[in-house]
């Protein structure tokens, strides 16, 4: 998800049924992902889905911009959490 306007090489529109669901996430840790995909011109739930359809193959969802543009919104949010904090956090 380099970039969200790329449009060489792109593979074609795929037919997709999607579910509404009821996640629960850190506060600060949504406002980031919010901003991110306000920044990138996408729906919180394309974000998703690209960041864990990425996760999924081992591959690397963000280019170098978007990681200092990520940098930048943890920095704004506070967001001081790492993924070594994963699966420790409790309300």
């Amino acid at each position: 998800m380099p970039a969200a306007k790329k449009t060489a090489a792109r593979s074609p529109t795929r037919q997709v049924e999607r579910v509404q669901t009821g996640v629960r996430l850190e506060k600060r840790l949504l406002k980031v992902l919010k901003g991110l995909a306000e920044s990138l011109d996408l729906s919180l739930g394309d974000l998703l889905e690209g960041v864990a359809l990425h996760a999924l193959e081992n591959k690397p969802p963000f280019s170098a911009a978007t990681l200092k543009k990520i940098a930048d919104l943890k920095r704004i949010y506070e967001l001081d959490l790492t993924a070594a904090d994963s699966h420790q956090l409790r309300e």
